[in-house]
């Protein structure tokens, strides 16, 4: 009888250490996929999940966004301008049994084929529109991408062009011809202002010859301005006539 006693114990130790190790943690953010003898099972919801030794296998998928950082990568426009362009792709698992079993590593993938299909997209468009249009041109390389990833179980929730780096010599000419293009618009809009203030002008001059005294009233307006500040100094300026005038006048 003590001989099946320790049988006995020695089973039921075998058995709770057999079962330790097969249970199996899956987290609220994770999914696993079982395998049965090398054939997929079932996908296993977060929670304590039983897989039995040598008979089964797990992988445990992510299935929060991941944000991957894309490299520089150096393309050349449409116009032919050599340029390096960096972005970030955001996505989800959101298959995650085929991102287990379509492609041997999703991460790996996700970040190559945004690399290649980023310089495609550079190549088709001048550079003029890759700076004014990024949003678009972001928008297209997402669009494209995630297209490329749905057997894969992947979903792109959005890309982002991080930096268009280009050579410092066209970065000198952008900035000259940026530089140009102010000081026209500085020249356009003071010669406006003196063709409004020409304008003006002439209204007024019309406005005081069509009305009798009314040139002499702005005179004395002007005088009255003038001598309001005691540190002003007034010349008058009399015409020789008027000098003669007073002086036959004073002989009288």
């Amino acid at each position: 009888m003590p001989f099946f006693n320790n049988i006995t114990i020695s089973a039921i130790i075998f058995v709770v250490f057999l079962l330790l190790i097969s249970i199996r943690e899956v987290k609220q953010y994770e999914r696993g996929v079982k395998f049965t003898l090398g054939k997929f099972s079932n996908l296993a919801q977060p929670g304590w999940r039983l897989v039995i030794p040598i008979f089964q296998s797990m992988r445990k998928v992510d299935i929060r966004v991941h944000a991957v950082d894309v490299p520089d990568q150096e393309a050349i426009s449409e116009d032919n301008i050599s340029v390096n362009i960096s972005a970030v792709i955001y996505y989800r698992v959101s298959d995650a049994v085929k991102a287990v079993i379509e492609v041997e590593n999703y991460f790996y993938a996700v970040s190559q084929l945004a690399q290649t299909t980023m310089r495609n997209a550079v190549g088709e468009v001048h550079l003029d529109d890759l700076l004014k249009n990024r949003d678009e041109i972001a928008k297209g390389i997402k669009q494209k991408v995630d297209t490329s990833t749905d057997s894969w179980g992947i979903e792109v929730q959005a890309v982002e062009l991080k930096d268009i780096k280009m050579p410092d010599d066209l970065k000198r000419t952008m900035a000259k011809v940026a530089e140009a293009e102010r000081e026209g618009k500085a020249v356009i809009v003071k010669a406006n202002a003196e063709l409004e203030a020409a304008e003006n002008l002439s209204k007024a001059a019309t406005k005081l010859a069509e009305a009798p005294g009314a040139l002499h009233l702005r005179t004395l307006q002007t005088i009255n301005d003038l001598s309001s500040d005691q540190s002003n100094t007034t010349i008058w300026m009399v015409p020789i006539e008027g000098l003669e005038a007073i002086g036959r006048i004073a002989k009288k």
